[in-house]
């Protein structure tokens, strides 16, 4: 091929980069995988489940049977809110994992986002068993094309596109000539001018091309999921300061509406920045469907980072995202008797194995290594004043509950002994089959052991600093131990 030719067609070779290429991905609050730590059953399981980051996608799913227990054969089912179990896809068999015999994988594929829950099948010596693992499939970033992949469809691109010109130019100049026949003049000038013609359609097809894929490319990034906006502002109520909420977004409207999870609406955290030295656990009233509002504790003043948890009744839950600045002289009693708050050490300056707590007694971190992206089992042991283990009592129907953050604010995510489920949507779930198929599934409430000792399953999406908050009652008050972790990257676990 000429030079000259090379240089007219470049630009259209350029465009054909720029349609096989994806944008980057875009960053999300919150931990991605999904952990459940109960019972399938007679059979004590977890549950591990990896949503895809785009829509459709397979879900990868791990099944762990703890204690040594031994079954025949487990079964996977994703279950769409609104399909029902009636109009679920048939179960797919787990595979026994290789060296690991209580261990059975398996993917899913979620065609759509929505709430889910994966229902675990379990058949054994000790009979069937099942559970149900709620799980939310939403679109979280646009996936970049490899390198690779990308130059070798644009060497192919080009190669097609200088063949079909050669094609045209070929067809006109010589389809017609007898063997051995050379073309005169006038039939190679009307190659080369049709073959121009054809090379501009086909940059013209390109172009479209182009477009078409911008096109969907865009659609794609709208359908990347966003929260609610939300609006936090500290407001006068009762002659006490007061944290209203108020989310301020047009989809509202077309979602189910919110129900209690824990007995609660909506559970709120307040982080103080950039130190992460205060944290707070409220839960606020609604004022109306779109306001909440709940009586400010004796925080410090500062700049606090706002997450609020809550649930719709298709079993889809949301963090809400804001920040506020809360003035001096805030604070009074609590309104609601499970509303907690804890100053401490800023970032870095905490205990890392060791919390006091408001009682006088202790929190001890059983830590082991931690690193990005491999599961890890955070346990805990409460003690009292006289250093024995602590009685604990049942908090909003948990043993425990622990928040985690990242000191960017990157990574937030709710914790219980149960996993990172939430139980309003499991009854959700548990609710819906016994409603369509007449069996009721029993919903785990978490382990509810009274020795001091509590833990939690859990896997730090990313390397970096990270505060946690371990939340227990004993003796009627709700205590809050409070630890600092270096999360290191997957090839080498923190301290």
């Amino acid at each position: 091929m000429r030079m000259g030719a090379m240089k007219r067609f470049l630009p259209i070779l350029l465009l054909l980069a720029l349609v096989l290429t994806a944008g980057p991905a875009r960053a999300h609050v919150g931990s991605p995988n999904v952990f459940f730590d109960g019972d399938a059953g007679p059979y004590p399981v977890r549950v591990i489940v990896r949503p895809p980051v785009v829509i459709p996608g397979l879900a990868e799913v791990t099944v762990r049977f703890r204690d040594g227990r031994k079954v025949d054969g487990v079964t996977v089912q994703p279950v769409q809110y609104k399909a029902g179990f009636k109009g679920a896809p048939p179960p797919d068999a787990a595979t026994p994992v290789p060296g690991a015999p209580d261990t059975w994988s398996a993917q899913l594929w979620l065609m759509r986002g929505s709430s889910y829950t994966v229902r675990v099948a379990v058949r054994g010596p000790a009979g069937p068993g099942e559970a149900l693992v709620p799980v939310t499939a939403v679109p979280m970033k646009v996936l970049k094309m490899d390198k690779g992949l990308g130059a070798v469809l644009v060497f192919l691109g080009l190669f097609l596109f200088v063949g079909a010109v050669s094609i045209v130019g070929s067809a006109v100049r010589e389809s017609v000539l007898t063997p051995g026949e050379e073309a005169d003049r006038q039939r190679r000038n009307r190659a080369r001018v049709l073959s121009i013609a054809a090379a501009a359609l086909f940059a013209l097809a390109l172009w479209g091309g182009r477009n078409w894929w911008n096109s969907v490319d865009g659609e794609a990034r709208q359908g990347i999921f966003k929260p609610f906006q939300v609006q936090a502002s500290v407001v006068p109520v009762d002659g006490r300061p007061a944290l209203d909420l108020r989310i301020q977004d047009e989809r509202r409207a077309d979602w189910s509406p919110l129900m209690p999870d824990h007995g609660k609406l909506m559970h709120l955290f307040l982080i103080r920045e950039p130190g992460l030295d205060a944290f707070a656990h409220l839960h606020p009233v609604m004022k109306d469907p779109d306001d909440f509002q709940v009586a400010l504790p004796s925080l410090p003043a500062g700049t606090y980072r706002v997450y609020a948890d809550v649930i719709h009744e298709s079993g889809f839950p949301q963090t809400l995202v804001d920040t506020v600045k809360i003035p001096e002289g805030t604070g009074g009693p609590p309104q609601d008797p499970d509303d907690s708050w804890r100053a401490s050490a800023p970032l870095g300056r905490a205990n890392p194995d060791v919390s006091p707590l408001e009682d006088g007694g202790s929190m001890v971190w059983k830590r082991g290594p931690l690193a990005a992206g491999r599961e890890a089992e955070l346990r805990f042991e409460v003690r009292g004043a006289d250093g024995r283990p602590a009685s604990l009592e049942p908090y909003m129907g948990m043993l425990s509950h622990a928040v985690i953050s990242k000191d960017d604010g990157q990574v937030f995510v709710h914790l219980h002994p149960m996993g990172t489920v939430s139980m309003a949507a499991q009854q959700a779930f548990a609710k819906l089959e016994k409603r369509e198929e007449g069996k009721a599934v029993a919903v785990t409430m978490g382990q509810m052991n009274t020795d001091g000792t509590i833990s939690f399953p859990y896997e730090f999406p990313r390397p970096g600093r990270y505060r946690l908050w371990v939340q227990v009652k004993t003796g009627g008050k709700v205590r809050t131990g409070v630890f600092d972790a270096e999360v290191g990257n997957k090839g080498g676990a923190g301290p």
